[in-house]
């Protein structure tokens, strides 16, 4: 595949999103509503569509076509592209999984698919404990607090969120340091007789990453459970029906779409965290995304690099899909 090929698919991209468009709003035409040009204007229409399209195309679509394409190519010199020995291989993604072959036996690459595996453990327990915080924290927000309370609540959530996020995680690694403000308080107080090693046994990095993406969680909730009609609720209650029985069958099957959105962004976020594991993470994890880091910017190995990028982008959609199906939700719903 001639590596110039890939900017040509784009084109071919948004001709075929185009031509969908165009049949979906031939199909679903009312002559009651105003098109796109109409409620916004021509100059603010042109300017929302270039700035979207030039987001997508040069930001997302070319740079994963590039990668998508080069994982396919065998690491070479400047002067070697597009010669004969620059055909297409899978030597990167069997690299992966059997790492450097010596002999007729046959190993595995054993550090980076524990690698591999950790980040996608740790990102979902980091999705698990994000939703279990901020659920509540939501649904107080949306049906219960007055616009006050979540006014003060808002700027509480969102005023940490104005410091970059190394300088939180170095923050949060002071705190959690072997004698750090955490350590001396518990033993200062007796709780323990020695310093909890937090940051060895991985506590920072989940603490590090649910902080990191707590925001991604609470808002796709809260809009979610805003929009609930307290008065199914209020029903709800009115026919005797206990706390847990309201939201396992009122609020939570109502908030399905903000729940998944949550999720998929926490998850995916999580996956391709590269500050928070560095920093906070044990001297024993190895998080992939640091290996992608490596591929690109250490060794330069930009074929392999891209090959490992892909694989965890894979296992990132896999997750998706598997949550849209599971709260039966369409991906149109999920990011409304």
């Amino acid at each position: 595949m001639n590596r110039q090929f890939v900017f040509i698919i784009p084109v071919i991209i948004i001709a075929l999103f185009w031509a969908m468009a165009r049949y979906e709003a031939r199909a679903a035409r009312d002559s009651a509503s105003r098109s796109f040009v109409q409620r916004n204007g021509l100059a603010l229409s042109i300017f929302f569509i270039g700035a979207v399209a030039f987001w997508t195309l040069f930001m997302v679509t070319l740079p994963y076509l590039y990668m998508m394409q080069e994982s396919f190519h065998p690491t070479l010199w400047p002067k070697d592209r597009n010669g004969p020995k620059d055909v297409l291989t899978l030597e990167h993604y069997k690299f992966f999984i059997y790492g450097i072959q010596s002999g007729s036996e046959t190993s595995y690459n054993v550090t980076h698919l524990r690698a591999f595996a950790v980040t996608i453990l740790i990102s979902l327990a980091v999705t698990i404990i994000n939703l279990v915080l901020c659920y509540p924290l939501a649904f107080y927000m949306a049906q219960v607090a007055s616009m006050q309370k979540v006014r003060i609540l808002m700027l509480a959530l969102i005023l940490p969120y104005w410091i970059n996020e190394i300088l939180r995680a170095f923050a949060l690694r002071i705190l959690l340091a072997s004698e750090g403000l955490i350590n001396t308080f518990l033993q200062f107080t007796g709780l323990t007789g020695s310093s909890i090693d937090f940051l060895g046994n991985n506590v920072g990095l989940y603490v590090g990453l649910s902080y990191a993406y707590l925001l991604i969680m609470v808002f796709p909730l809260y809009n979610a459970v805003e929009s609930l009609d307290k008065n199914q609720i209020e029903a709800a209650r009115d026919l005797g029906a206990p706390w847990w029985r309201i939201h396992k069958d009122v609020v939570i099957p109502y908030a399905k779409p903000g729940i998944a959105a949550g999720c998929t962004m926490v998850f995916m976020l999580s996956a391709g965290a590269l500050a928070a594991p560095q920093f906070l993470g044990g001297p024993s994890t190895l998080w992939f995304t640091s290996i992608v880091y490596d591929f690109f910017f250490q060794s330069f190995n930009w074929a392999r690099g891209s090959a490992y990028a892909l694989i965890l982008l894979a296992a990132c959609i896999l997750f998706v899909m598997a949550v849209l199906r599971s709260f039966k939700v369409s991906l149109g719903e999920a990011i409304r």
